[in-house]
């Protein structure tokens, strides 16, 4: 299947001379949908990628995150933005263009030792993704693995990665 062909171009979003990459489309066809979850599972198997937990990022992870984990026979683990967790948190700050975030997740969901493989829609400059391996290497889990379904190749956010398996199903 022609992924490309599922996800949406928009000029000058979100603002100009930005070219986004809009997976609504990808998501609202179910073949197409289906198709990405069983894609992705079959490269994690191929690159004999086993994680005890899969972790999404906040939002576009936990669309692709959810349903891969549980076609892996693994658990979810929400990784969300500065404030959105009701319980103890472990968190890391990181530095954007301008300025910077954080990203939280709950103390009891990810256990030292425990093999985690990171899932996002997409990566560009690698920031996000980065910053999610520090937070999960700072409890203690091994990163088994990157799954995206978009990388765009121009940005080099790979090499901001650790020395893992890197999935991108598109490249832009």
């Amino acid at each position: 299947m022609d992924l490309k062909s599922l996800i949406r171009d928009i000029p000058d979003f979100p603002k100009p001379g930005i070219l986004f990459r809009d997976i609504t489309t990808l998501l609202r066809d179910p073949d197409g949908l289906r198709y990405t979850i069983d894609f992705l599972a079959q490269k994690c198997i191929e690159l004999e990628i086993q994680a005890d937990c899969i972790v999404g990022m906040e939002s576009r992870g936990f669309i692709f995150g959810a349903p891969l984990a549980y076609k892996l026979g693994s658990g979810f683990i929400p990784v969300r933005k500065k404030g959105k967790l009701p319980a103890a948190v472990h968190r890391i700050d990181y530095e954007l263009e301008y300025g910077t975030d954080s990203l939280e997740v709950h103390q009891d969901a990810l256990s030292p030792g425990s093999k985690v493989l990171i899932v996002d829609d997409l990566i560009a400059t690698g920031g996000t993704a980065s910053a999610t391996a520090k937070l999960v290497q700072q409890i203690g889990c091994e990163l088994v693995g990157f799954g995206f379904i978009i990388e765009l190749r121009d940005l080099q956010g790979r090499k901001y990665l650790p020395d893992v398996p890197i999935i991108s199903l598109v490249e832009y």
